[in-house]
């Protein structure tokens, strides 16, 4: 029985050695590929992680508190529900019950948050466009080689170097489609959050609207003192006035 120390060390080449064997066959765009697939997936756990923060359980059931709150119009449990979370809910709830639920302030909020949900979108609609674009060229430098080959080598061509040209279009072609499949299903997921999250946001801030209304909570402030009026005021009767005789 061969330990499964040495085991280790030569599955381990054989993957490298089929992962540049693929990179080979495909192409010089394999390449490009390869790099574009690794950015796919970073941005799509990244984003994932921010998802699961923002629409995870605890954060729908403090959203679900929250809206509970503001219908009773009890600004100081909206305040202790939005401390206690880091949320793109609880950061509008502060918003709206610092400055106010007026229409600025909400559009302000929203679009502040909208920043954060967006982010790296643009990235993965970007791969989703050039990734099968890359196969596309891939292929045609593959049947372009194939070409080359027959009208170059005369009577006595290859076979096996025409098939490589093919298999060179078709590993391309795949490798294409397969890293943009990869990144179209999280851009979707991803893109369906970003709406209910804009959904649940306009239903919060209207409700927010109609109980606490537009005009930010008053603040308190200090009177002035009244000492320094009373000394003010009993400043000339201390003044010596001379005394007519």
């Amino acid at each position: 029985m061969i330990p499964r120390s040495t085991q280790i060390p030569r599955e381990a080449p054989t993957m490298i050695q089929t992962f540049l064997s693929l990179m080979h066959r495909g192409g010089p765009v394999m390449w490009p590929l390869f790099v574009l697939s690794v950015v796919s997936v970073a941005v799509s756990f990244e984003r994932g992680v921010y998802w699961i923060r923002q629409n995870g359980p605890s954060a729908k059931r403090g959203f679900v508190l929250l809206m509970d709150s503001f219908r009773r119009g009890d600004r100081m449990r909206v305040s202790a529900l939005a401390e206690t979370s880091d949320t793109v809910y609880s950061r509008v709830a502060t918003s709206l019950l610092n400055d106010g639920a007026s229409d600025a302030v909400a559009v302000g909020s929203v679009e502040a948050e909208r920043i954060h949900m967006d982010r790296f979108m643009a990235t993965l609609s970007t791969i989703i466009t050039a990734a099968p674009m890359l196969g596309i060229l891939g292929t045609v430098t593959g049947i372009i080689r194939s070409f080359e080959l027959l009208g170059g080598g005369g009577a006595m061509v290859d076979p096996r170097a025409i098939s490589g040209g093919i298999g060179e279009a078709l590993v391309a072609t795949a490798s294409g489609l397969v890293v943009a499949l990869i990144t179209l299903f999280p851009f979707m997921g991803y893109g369906a959050q970003r709406e209910n999250t804009l959904g649940r946001l306009e239903t919060m801030i209207a409700v927010a609207q109609l109980t606490l209304g537009a005009s930010p909570p008053p603040r308190p402030h200090h009177e002035p003192s009244t000492d320094a009026n009373h000394k003010h005021e009993r400043a000339p009767a201390e003044i010596g006035v001379p005394q007519q005789v």
